[in-house]
Formats: structure tokens, sequence, C-alpha cells
């Protein structure tokens, strides 16, 4: 088995009985792969990259639970093998191709396979998180995934620090990159540095708004949270900012 190989849990689940109104997500936590799968076919340095998973979104959001006293659901396995905030069968949920690397193992999928994944991996991360926000009715919650972005993509810098992502949460969206942009003092993009929709997104649209509740993703330049100051000083940035929007958190609905 190599060090990429796993055989753990498809969700990892911190401080579920947390006091929070946030519920936290990080879809991308992890580059491992469950046993049997090697790395896909890539070479080892690839998993180093955005491709495999979004760097530093796992040790933020783990400080966040920490500060906020909230509860984190992260992925186990990396989001070549099938992506957590991508809707089953969208060109981008298991793909061949992702930014301008092939991914050898994902390609000529047959029917199974790909049922398998979603089976083993996607729903039970989904499933986990929606049985905590059922047990949560009537209690105020809002819905955060973090994640992180590169400097460049395809040639072209990002000027954001950070970034929030909504869709019929414009309240609670804006809010929110309101007071990062206040505690950090650096641009913070609003539905940048991508929009949220129905067919490239699943968190915000299923976990959130299809639910009544507000829902957001966060972004962080990854170059911002390579180390342990970084990592810190986001944390405390993006913990005081969700702080500063709790009373924007909706009630919870029974199942």
């Amino acid at each position: 088995m190599s060090a990429f190989e796993q055989a753990g849990p498809p969700v990892v689940v911190v401080n579920e009985a947390g006091r929070s109104p946030f519920v936290l997500l990080c879809e991308h936590a992890s580059r491992l792969f469950p046993a049997g799968y090697g790395r896909l076919g890539l070479p080892a340095a690839e998993l180093d990259r955005h491709i495999a998973w979004d760097l530093g979104a796992a040790e933020v959001a783990m400080r966040l639970a920490c500060i906020l006293d909230a509860p984190l659901f992260l992925a186990g396995y990396s989001r070549l093998l099938i992506d957590l905030n991508r809707p089953p069968g969208s060109p981008t949920s298991i793909p061949e191709v992702s930014e301008a690397t092939a991914i050898p193992g994902n390609v000529g999928l047959d029917e199974a396979e790909r049922r398998r994944r979603y089976r083993l991996w996607f729903r039970p991360f989904h499933d986990a998180v929606a049985a905590h926000l059922d047990s949560r009715a009537g209690r105020a919650t809002a819905v955060v995934g973090m994640h992180s972005f590169t400097p460049v993509f395809a040639g072209v810098s990002r000027p954001w620090h950070a970034g929030v992502l909504f869709r019929r949460a414009e309240a609670f969206g804006e809010a929110l990159a309101a007071a990062i942009e206040a505690r950090a003092e650096v641009p913070v993009g609003r539905n940048e540095p991508y929009r949220v929709s129905l067919e490239t997104d699943y968190t915000v649209p299923v976990h959130g708004d299809a639910r009544g509740l507000p829902a957001a993703l966060i972004e962080v330049r990854q170059d911002l949270v390579t180390d342990v100051l970084g990592i810190e000083r986001w944390s405390r940035t993006l913990a005081g900012a969700l702080a500063a929007v709790a009373e924007l958190a909706g009630p919870a609905q029974a199942p």
C-alpha cells in the first residue's frame, strides 16, 4: 500500500455536539485514496497540487471548529476519487482531466464503478451531514464550506485574498464577505473566484438553499494558508467574521 492509499472512513466528524450555529464542511480536505486505487495512475508529486485537494483548507477548518465550538465534517479521500462538492453525474464529479492534467484512473469508467464511488464515498459523507442537520431542528444553523483556491488559474492571477460564494443566501454571503474584508483589510471576492450553481455545486444548493438555511463557501488563497502562522491568522480572522454574522443563521427545519 502506497503512502497515499488508506482504508479509512469516507467522512471524519469533529465536534459533532458543538454549540455553534455554524455547521462546517471541508469537502476537499484529503489527498488520500482508498486501498486498491493507488494514485489513479498519477505521479506522487501531482497529489501536492490543487487537483487532488484544497491545500490548507482542512487545517483552517479544524481551527475554526475549535475556536467557534462548531461541528465539522471532513472528507476522507481525494476529490479526484469523486468530488463531494459536485452533483453526481456532472462532468467534474469524477474528472478525466483536472485543470490540464489527465487522470488515468478516471478514464473510461463504467456505470458500475461510478455507482460504487457514489455509494461508498459520496453518499456516506452527505448522509452524515444531512443527519446532523436533521437533528438540529429549531436550532440556529448556517452551513459553511471551507475551501482554498490557487493564486493563478489558467495563467490568470487572482487578486482576491479570500472569497465568499453563495447562491440564495445573498444577505448572509454579502455580510460575511464584508466582515472578512473589514478584519483582514484585503480584497475579498463576492462569488469569486467562481459562482455557485446547481450544475457545478452540491453543498450550498442541497444542504443550504434546499433547506432554507443560510449557506456559503469560504475560499482562502492557498499561498496564505501554507504555514502555521498563516493558518492561525486566517482561522482567527474567519472566526471573528463568522461570529459577527451569527445572528443571520436561520432555524433548522424538522426533516
